[in-house]
Formats: C-alpha cells, sequence, structure tokens
C-alpha cells in the first residue's frame, strides 16, 4: 500500500509548478517520435503475424461443414479488435517502451540529474515524466489502429494464398454484423493501458536507488507491474463497459 500511496502522489506532482507550454510542447513532439515512430514497424509486423496466425488457426478449428466460410474473418476482426490489437500489444509496448522510460529516468537519477534539474527550482517530475504520458496517451491509440489495420490485412493474405478462405467471404466476414462500440472499446483500452505503462514505468525509474544494476531491476520491475495493471485494467474495462445491463 506504500508503493501504490507514493504512486499517487508522484501523478498529483506530475502537475505541480509546470513548465510553460511551449517548453512541454517541444518535449512531447520528441517523446511522440521515440515512442510512436521508432515502434511502428515492430507493431506492424507482430500484427500481421497475429491476425495471419489467428486467421489459420480459426480455420483449422471449423471444421463443421455447416459453418460458412466467412465466420472464419468474423472471428479474427472480433479477437483482434477486442483484445489482440490493444492488449496484446500492450503487453509489447510495455516491453519495449516501458522498460525504456523506466532506464532512461534510472539512469537520470543514479548520474544525479534528477537532482540537477531539482537544484534549478524545475519540478523533475512534470518536466521529465509529463511529456511521456501525454505522449504515450497520444501514439498508442494510433499504433493500435494500425496493429488492427495489419493484422486484418494479414488474415487477409494468409487466407488467400493458403485458400482456406477466398478473399470475398473474408470481407464479407468482417463486415458481418459490425457493432461500432468494439472500435470505441478498443481506444478506451489502448488510451488507459498507455497511461498505465507510460506513468508506472516513470514511476519505477523515476524512484531508481543504487547503481547500473539497480537500473536493470527498475527496467525489470516496470514491465512487470506494467503487464499486471493492464491485465487487471483489461478485465475491469471489459465488465464495465461491455457486460450485459
Amino acid at each position: 500500500m506504500k508503493e501504490v500511496g507514493k504512486y499517487f502522489i508522484f501523478l498529483g506532482n506530475l502537475f505541480v509548478n509546470r513548465e510553460s507550454f511551449k517548453t512541454h510542447y517541444k518535449l512531447v513532439i520528441d517523446e511522440c517520435v521515440l515512442i510512436g515512430l521508432n515502434s511502428i514497424m515492430l507493431f506492424m509486423l507482430v500484427s500481421t503475424f497475429m491476425g495471419a496466425v489467428t486467421t489459420v488457426q480459426t480455420a483449422f478449428n471449423l471444421v463443421a461443414p455447416y459453418i460458412p466460410k466467412y465466420v472464419i474473418s468474423q472471428v479474427v476482426r472480433e479477437m483482434t479488435v477486442l483484445e489482440l490489437a490493444p492488449t496484446i500489444m500492450a503487453i509489447i509496448f510495455a516491453g519495449k517502451v516501458g522498460s525504456s522510460m523506466a532506464g532512461n529516468l534510472g539512469t537520470m537519477r543514479i548520474t544525479e540529474q534528477v537532482d540537477a534539474l531539482e537544484v534549478m527550482g524545475i519540478n523533475s517530475i512534470s518536466y521529465l515524466v509529463l511529456p511521456k504520458i501525454i505522449a504515450s496517451v497520444i501514439m498508442y491509440p494510433l499504433l493500435v489502429i494500425v496493429s488492427g489495420v495489419c493484422a486484418l490485412l494479414g488474415g487477409y493474405l494468409v487466407g488467400s494464398l493458403t485458400g482456406v478462405i477466398s478473399p470475398t467471404d473474408y470481407i464479407f466476414g468482417i463486415r458481418f454484423v459490425f457493432n461500432e462500440f468494439t472500435i470505441t472499446f478498443a481506444l478506451i483500452k489502448a488510451t488507459v493501458f498507455a497511461f498505465l505503462v507510460s506513468s508506472i514505468s516513470s514511476f519505477k525509474g523515476y524512484y531508481t536507488e543504487g547503481g547500473a544494476l539497480e537500473v536493470g531491476q527498475s527496467s525489470t520491475q516496470a514491465v512487470t507491474t506494467s503487464v499486471i495493471a493492464i491485465l487487471i485494467a483489461d478485465y475491469l474495462l471489459a465488465q464495465l463497459l461491455l457486460s450485459p445491463a
């Protein structure tokens, strides 16, 4: 509970004694490049293969002759939009971006760069962490959209090349009985996950104590704690937003 209280105090300090809008704007743009553009190729590659594998495995399990082929792409669509794109990619996001945030802040802490900012009268939490959180909340939902498109495209390509489902059936299944709220739900989850990963990773890195060994430990703790938070938030959001009234 002590850590939880310390975490919420950490979040409260984000909005105290902030720098000017111009300063934060430049920092946010830099973080957007680091978080979004430097991760997009990894997200595209992983999500494309996830969509392809999901299509093949769904086709393998739907063996009953009375089940229409378009159900394959319908299952791929629901799995991609509801779980694969926002949740599974959030775990990859925590591993790549979260560990980097914790490592960078941990290095700054042990080399006394954070202390130097405090001596100059700068709120180091706001200056260093707030741009990371804002950039994550902006960029991760965009990465989720890219991942969803790539996953569906990967399923389309594999289904067409292997012959497990025709292109016409695949497109029909994606459009069949589509609930637009699933997209909204996925973006809500993406925003929450982005905040959790960036804030928890920054928290772990900011309060690193010791030397280089402790920086690695902080990065590991940031990833594991972020993954646990993602799974808990995933369940709570599904219970709140998708459960029948």
